[in-house]
């Protein structure tokens, strides 16, 4: 790993839920894993240290961030402590028909999917200590929710994520689970997309880590292409350093009308095709800048 500056932000799907490493409380989950978010036990050092995060995070936005999730984060208002899931929840009930639900940290890929498919989006339940602001290999409550969730109130994404979620069992059934994942890890958590003032983060994984958010749009190392759908699902990707390939959707559109066709078809091409290293550029690629692939430079 190049550095130790960002959060890991490790696709919710693909594990058990239950590893020994894992530090979420999983016996008191119940159906969905879902347990109570206990807002009421998060102490005052707990409030001070989102506030610290979400500070130091926030002020990037405005040059690196994509507009819609600008616009989510402002509407969210959630500056001045760990956010109460029940009173967001309302929020985003009445405007996209979604809810949060507390979860120990990582769940099984099928819960997963049934949250996203219901239109309930998983959220950690617990807060990094303060020696790791700068890197956490599990996925906490202040990447759940400021990565994720301001994009819950754009309809379209919100509408993806549904969608994305509802083609969890024929994956699962197909073994097309891989494929699935990577257009999870690609398009949501590392996503990038051309606005009229160039290209701008829109990904959790980058948003919620303050050295990838810079990496991502600054950096000449990795490459910047544009979606497509098999290209996605072919490319493997790292979860132990700052990506080497970011793709670039030209809207939101773009990427829900994709997961509107049937996958299988898709899934029975991808098992005759080659996986992708995250470092190769492809001649059918669209390329808007070429990484130089050398090395990740040390954050700051």
């Amino acid at each position: 790993m190049c550095d130790q500056n960002r959060d890991v932000a490790i696709l919710v799907t693909g594990g058990d839920g239950q590893g020994a490493a894992l530090r979420g409380d999983y016996a008191r989950s119940g159906a969905g894993f879902m347990v109570d978010q206990g807002w009421d036990g998060y102490k005052a050092a707990d409030h001070a240290l989102w506030r610290a995060l979400y500070d130091r995070q926030s002020a990037l936005m405005a040059r690196y961030a994509a507009p819609a999730f600008i616009d989510g984060l402002k509407r969210l208002d959630a500056r001045d402590g760990i956010p109460d899931f029940r009173r967001t929840s309302e929020v985003l009930h009445r405007a996209m028909g979604w809810t949060l639900v507390a979860v120990p940290g990582l769940i099984p890929e099928k819960d997963f999917f049934d949250h996203l498919a219901a239109r309930r989006f998983p959220v950690t339940n617990w807060l990094r200590r303060p020696e790791e602001m700068d890197y956490l290999v599990e996925p906490d409550v202040f990447h759940d929710f400021f990565g994720h969730v301001p994009l819950l109130t754009h309809r379209v994404f919100a509408d993806y994520l549904a969608a994305y979620g509802a083609k969890g069992a024929q994956a699962i059934a197909l073994g097309g689970q891989e494929a699935l994942a990577r257009l999870y890890w690609y398009m949501v958590e590392f996503g990038l997309i051309a606005t009229p003032d160039g290209l701008r983060a829109y990904g959790a994984g980058m948003l919620s880590s303050r050295g990838e958010t810079r990496f991502c749009l600054d950096s000449p190392e990795p490459h910047r292409i544009g979606f497509d759908l098999e290209r996605v699902m072919r490319t493997r990707y790292r979860i132990d350093d700052y990506q080497r390939t970011y793709f670039v959707l030209d809207s939101y559109d773009q990427l829900f009308q994709a997961t509107g066709a049937d996958f299988a078809p898709v899934y029975a091409r991808l098992k005759g095709l080659p996986d992708i290293a995250p470092t190769t550029l492809l001649p059918t690629d669209r390329v808007f800048t070429r990484g130089r692939q050398v090395g990740c430079p040390r954050a700051a």
